[in-house]
């Protein structure tokens, strides 16, 4: 059995936006997310050796979400442009080095990644979910970990791993729950409202109690601090749309997906294209003698 990466393109894409400098090519082209994200791919190559790397784009979608929520992440800010140029070519790269890049029309990238790990897990594999969006701790198991990208105030303290005693002690629940918990403290990220004045610890003690949502939602009438029973009874059927929400999907409709494998050529050209002259040459290193096998 082997070691899989499953890397939530966006968020990665989007770190490596902001964390490179606004590089250009010489017609004003921006590169600096292509720049950050091919380093960031090498990067964790070369530390976690895995035997293959699978990476996840959302295509449009969430259809499903928002007939429940007409609102959910609809305070998102727009994509910035520079970065929504480079995404094509990082999908084209992507391809290139062989990670397979996997989207489908009206299903969120979460969930086509949370299926696939839900898949590889259960065939005996090792996964290892890359990203810094903390939807996927409910993901974690025995075979499912996250790798957490370094912090963007904290870049030395580079990738981490995240186990399910890890997620235990960052949110106070396992990840098993953790769908509930994030259905009571809401999420501003994706627009979904949790009780109002009700904070993580509050949340955290509530399921240790309660141990369910719906034995929250039972216990309303009993709940403590006091000034929570009349929020949480009004807002019952709220919770229960919360909870769709924020648990992500295992059964989306993925083939298994075979690991791909790089096109040096095809990379070689694309950054040449790029006019990005030290990953060119970082990539020829790389690659080099791969070239008479593609």
């Amino acid at each position: 059995m082997g070691k899989w990466l499953l890397l939530d393109g966006y968020n990665l894409a989007f770190r490596a936006f902001y964390g490179m400098p606004e590089l250009t090519r010489a017609d004003g082209f921006p590169t600096g997310a292509l720049h950050g994200w091919v380093k960031s791919i090498w990067r964790l190559q070369d530390q976690e050796r895995p035997d293959a790397t699978l990476c996840f784009f959302d295509l449009g979608g969430a259809q499903d979400r928002l007939a429940l929520h007409p609102g959910y992440k609809a305070t998102r800010k727009e994509t910035p442009t520079a970065l929504e140029q480079q995404i094509p070519v990082i999908k084209e790269l992507t391809r290139a080095m062989g990670l397979v890049g996997i989207e489908l029309e009206g299903v969120e990238s979460d969930d086509l990644l949370a299926s696939q790990a839900r898949v590889l897990a259960n065939a005996g594999h090792e996964v290892w979910i890359v990203s810094a969006d903390k939807d996927f701790a409910q993901c974690v198991d025995e075979r499912i970990k996250l790798l957490l990208p370094p912090p963007t105030a904290n870049p030395r303290l580079g990738w981490r791993t995240m186990d399910a005693a890890g997620v235990a002690e960052k949110f106070g629940v396992p990840p098993e729950k953790i769908a509930e918990y994030l259905a009571i403290v809401g999420d501003t990220s994706d627009n979904i409202p949790g009780i109002e004045g009700c904070g993580p610890k509050t949340a955290t003690q509530w399921l240790q109690e309660h141990g369910t949502l719906e034995g929250l939602i039972a216990a309303a009438a009993t709940l403590k601090p006091e000034r929570f029973r009349e929020r949480v009874a009004a807002r019952a059927e709220d919770l229960r749309r919360n909870l769709k929400l924020t648990t992500l999907r295992t059964d989306s409709p993925l083939p298994w997906v075979e690991p791909g494998q790089p096109q040096p050529e095809r990379i070689f050209a694309l950054l040449g294209q790029m006019e990005m002259k030290s990953t060119l040459a970082e990539a020829k290193r790389r690659y080099s003698g791969q070239q008479e096998l593609f």
